[in-house]
This record gives structure tokens, sequence and C-alpha cells, in this order.
């Protein structure tokens, strides 16, 4: 079979035919039908996020069961599938709280070793390689779905549409009638922007300084899409210089990171959402944490559980309540993977969709 392959942080990926072994006990193997290209993905490849190589990418997939292991009585050959990219062991410490997010043994399968290439091992990138056209993963890391989702929408669920409405939702519990801004109009970005929607939000400001992704943040529920420049003013105007009640950083910087807390009202909830280096530093005086009272809040994954997550995912955009084609601006081929990178750095993309 064929899989995107890095095999250097910093160099472009290389498509090439690999070997994938059969399911061990407790393990599915699934043909890939469809994967989005997230900036976690870009992160991965140029650095940002530190990552074994050589790896296999891709961790936003859907597709269909082939191959069961040994022990596995939750799934069958021909089972529709959304692939998570943390899979949670449901008995440590976090997984009993309900953070199944935050469980320190989902990452285990990282070192899994089904794939390969001329004998060398390669890391399912993130856990999962969805830029493979198959794979295998632990049960736990994959959700039944209704079969006739088409894949290419429910690949999305995987990682995009949870964390951004999950932001919302799970992490910051957004209260009816308050105001959100969302700085960076990516696919989370805009998937923030819903979730508010969804919550009850009546005031939503996205900014980008991307106008094409501005208009689409405007047809998917921001009340506002303003340039960066503009957003002083904006919240001026909006919230009467008070502030937001909510902020959210979909970028993964410093300075938008800063920017967010900054549009944060006195007492109001920052949320970081956007994956940064862990070279960039934000800094904060003693005295405004103090005297600011504003919470500053992490968001992994949405802070979601992808069992009850990815089909209340599904259900909204089957009821017209999220709009997820709104999100795919361009499907491609595995060969177009470099391309797709290429775009998202250049700011011209939401979100590109590997199709095999």
């Amino acid at each position: 079979m064929r899989a995107a392959i890095l095999e250097e942080q910093g160099r472009p990926l290389v498509v090439r035919d690999i070997d994938v072994r059969g399911p061990g006990p407790g393990e599915l193997r699934i043909s890939i039908a469809a994967t989005g290209v997230c900036h976690s993905d870009l992160s991965v490849q140029n650095g940002t996020l530190p990552h074994p190589v050589p790896c296999v990418p891709g961790h936003e997939g859907a597709g269909i069961v082939t191959e069961v292991g040994s022990g596995v009585e939750s799934f069958a050959a021909g089972d529709h599938v959304i692939l998570s990219w943390i899979a949670s062991c449901r008995a440590c410490p976090a997984c009993l709280r309900g953070e199944l997010h935050l469980c320190p043994n989902g990452a285990a399968h990282l070192t899994s070793d089904h794939l390969s290439v001329d004998g060398v091992t390669l890391i399912p990138g993130l856990g999962v390689a969805t830029f493979a056209e198959e794979v295998v993963v632990p049960e736990v890391a994959a959700v039944r779905i209704d079969p006739e989702i088409p894949l290419d929408i429910a690949a999305l669920v995987g990682c995009g549409v949870t964390t951004g409405v999950g932001a919302a939702l799970n992490t910051a519990k957004v209260k009816p009638g308050s105001s959100v801004v969302v700085i960076g109009c990516g696919a989370v970005g805009l998937c923030v922007v819903q979730g508010a929607r969804l919550a009850g939000a009546v005031s939503i400001v996205a900014v980008d300084p991307v106008e094409s992704k501005r208009k689409v943040a405007e047809t998917v529920g921001a009340t506002r899409a303003v340039h960066p420049d503009d957003l002083r003013g904006t919240l001026e105007e909006v919230t009467g210089a008070v502030g937001f009640d909510y902020a959210f950083e979909v970028v993964g910087r410093a300075a938008t990171i800063r920017a967010a807390w900054e549009a944060t009202r006195s007492g109001g909830t920052t949320v970081v959402v956007g994956a940064g280096s862990m070279a960039d530093t934000v800094e904060f005086s003693a005295f405004e944490l103090f005297y600011m009272a504003r919470s500053l809040q992490g968001c992994l994954y949405g802070s979601a559980n992808p069992a009850r997550d990815f089909p209340l995912m599904l259900e909204f955009w089957r009821q017209g309540r999220l709009d997820l084609e709104a999100l795919v601006s361009r499907r491609i081929g595995l060969d177009d993977v470099n391309d797709a990178f290429a775009a998202m750095e250049a700011g011209e993309t939401v979100r590109s969709v590997i199709t095999f």
C-alpha cells in the first residue's frame, strides 16, 4: 500500500509503497477513505511539534474496518469508523474523572510497529498515521459511525471539528447571551465560531488577516469578521470597550495568545486552542493576572470524549446546525500533500481533504 512518509522534520513528505502487518489482539485494520490535512500535521512536518521520525503523519481520518484482531468484540469488518488520535485507557485517574482527552496512556500506541518500509519501522504520526491507505490501530482509537455518513465529511470530525466545537461547548462552556472573539479562522477556528453559535453566544467576532477566511466565517455564524488591525475598534464597538466574555486563540503563537488575552474582559476567559511551539513563550505580569481576574485555559482536543462527541458532531451536521462542507477548500490525492502544506503555510486554504 502507499503512504506519505516524513523521513526528517523540515523536509517534504515522500510517497512510497510500504508494508503493514495484520492486527494483533485488540486491534483493527482500517482502509482509510479520507483524511484532512490539519495544521498539526504541518507542525509535525516543519518541526514546530517535536515528533519521532521516520513517521507517517496524518491524524484526522475515517475509513472502513477490513479486519479485526483477537479479542475484539465491539467492531466487525465493514464497520465505518472515525479515528481518534487520543486513545484513552479508560482506567487511569484522568479517565476515571471523565477527562479522557488528558489520558497519559493514550500515546502508548505511538511506538506501534505495524507500518514499515524496507524493514525500517515507521512511527504512526500522532498515533494513527492517516496519510496511508491502510492503518492498524487499537480498537479504543476508533469510533463507529452510521455508514450513510460520507467518509470525507466524517474524517473532519476526527480532529478539527471536535477540537473547535468542543473548545466552545466543553472547554469554555460558553454561556447563552455571551460575547465571543475567535482569533484565527482556519478549519478549527471556524468550528469554534460554530460551537459558540450552538452555545447561544449573541456576538461572535472572527479575526483573520485572510479575507477569504473571514468571508467563510460570516457564513457559518460569525456576526462580524475583521482583520486583526481592526480588532481594537471592533472590541470597543461591540463590547463598549469592556472586552469579550470569551476569547479563543486558534493560531498557536505567543502574539495572538497575548492579543486574545487583551481582548478578554476582566473576569472573562481566554482559551488557547492553537498548537504552538515549545520555544514560543508568552509573558504575563504577576499584577495583571491578579488584577484582571481573567482565566487562561488550555484546550486539548476540545476536552472531548470521542465516543460521545463524534456522533454528536455528526448529528449536529445532519440537523443542519454544523456546516462541515464549508471547512473543505479542496479535495486532493495523496501525492498532493506537500502542495497542501505549502498552501496552508501561505494562508490560502481552510482545509484540504485527501481522498483515497
